[in-house]
């Protein structure tokens, strides 16, 4: 795959992942505009080291949101409901203060 296809699949992915973690809110979900504008800002860029720096830091930000941001809701004044999505609730293993022998 070429650097112009990854660049527009990271472009996509971004905002794929924009839209799933901020779902349902309109002020969060004008990251849109954000992403657009960096992409724009950068769009004649031709350094490779510089491009590829660019993609690790999209990518690295693309992951943050994935995997650590958790929406809230206000339900009153002081109560924050926290809505995760699925991909981020995980099997919990209880802690087992006797290690297991292995065999």
């Amino acid at each position: 795959m070429g650097q112009p296809a990854k660049v527009l699949q990271l472009f996509k992915t971004l905002h794929r992942t924009r839209q799933q973690v901020f779902r349902n809110d309109k002020r969060a979900l004008e990251a849109r505009v954000k992403i657009n504008e960096e992409f724009k800002k950068h769009k004649s860029e031709t350094s490779p080291e510089k491009i590829k720096e660019m993609m690790k830091l999209g990518s690295d930000v693309e992951l943050l949101l994935r995997t650590s941001v958790i929406q809230g809701i206000h339900t009153d004044r002081d109560t924050l409901q926290l809505v995760p999505r699925k991909d981020l609730l995980t099997e919990n293993v209880p802690y087992c203060d006797a290690p297991t022998q292995k065999q």
